[in-house]
C-alpha cells in the first residue's frame, strides 16, 4: 500500500488543486458578473449624470435668462422710480403755479373790489355834492332815485288776412328773365 500513497498524496494535491481552480474559477466568473454589473450601474449613472448635466445647464440657462429679465425690469422699476418723481415734481411745480395763479386772481378781485367801493363812495359823494350845489340854487333834482319806466310801445302788426287773395298786382317791370 505504500506505493500507492504517493500516488494518492499527488492526486489529493491534484484534487486540491483543482477545486483550487474550480473555486478561483467561479470567483472569478462572480467577479466579472459583478464587474459587469457594477459597469452596467456606471454605465446608467454615466447617463444619469450626463442628464443631470444638461438639466443642469439648462437651469443655467434659464436662470440666466431670468436675472437678466429681473435685471431689465429693475431698471424699467427703477426708469418709472425717476419719472413717477418727475411728473410728481411737475405736478407739484403745476400746483404750485396755479396756486399763485389763483392768488393773483383774488388779489387783482380784492383791488378790483376796492376800486369799485372806492368808485361808489366817489359816486355817493359827487351826488351828494351835485344834490348840496342844487339845494343851494333851489334847481329841481335831475335824478332823485326813482324811476318809473315807461311802458313800452309795441308796433303794431299788420294783418296778413286783410289783404284779399288773388287782388295782388305783379310788377314785371324788374323782372330779369
Amino acid at each position: 500500500m505504500a506505493p500507492s500513497a504517493p500516488r494518492t498524496r499527488a492526486t489529493a494535491a491534484l484534487r486540491m488543486k483543482q477545486i483550487a481552480l474550480d473555486n478561483q474559477d467561479r470567483t472569478v466568473r462572480r467577479l466579472r458578473a459583478q464587474l459587469a454589473t457594477e459597469r452596467r450601474g456606471l454605465a446608467a449613472t454615466k447617463k444619469e449624470l450626463e442628464e443631470t448635466r444638461v438639466a443642469l445647464e439648462a437651469s443655467h440657462k434659464v436662470i440666466a435668462g431670468l436675472t437678466e429679465i429681473g435685471l431689465s425690469m429693475s431698471k424699467k422699476i427703477e426708469r418709472m422710480k425717476v419719472k413717477k418723481q418727475q411728473v410728481r415734481a411737475n405736478h407739484v411745480e403745476c400746483h404750485q403755479k396755479f396756486q399763485a395763479h389763483i392768488h393773483e386772481a383774488e388779489d387783482s378781485m380784492q383791488a378790483q373790489h376796492l376800486i369799485i367801493e372806492a368808485l361808489v363812495d366817489e359816486k355817493d359823494s359827487l351826488l351828494q355834492t351835485i344834490h348840496g350845489l342844487q339845494e343851494a340854487n333851489n334847481a329841481p333834482a335831475p335824478f332823485d332815485g326813482d324811476w318809473e319806466e315807461e311802458p313800452e310801445e309795441e308796433p303794431e302788426e299788420e294783418d296778413i288776412e286783410d289783404i284779399p287773395l288773388g287782388e295782388g298786382e305783379i310788377d314785371d317791370e324788374y323782372d330779369i328773365f
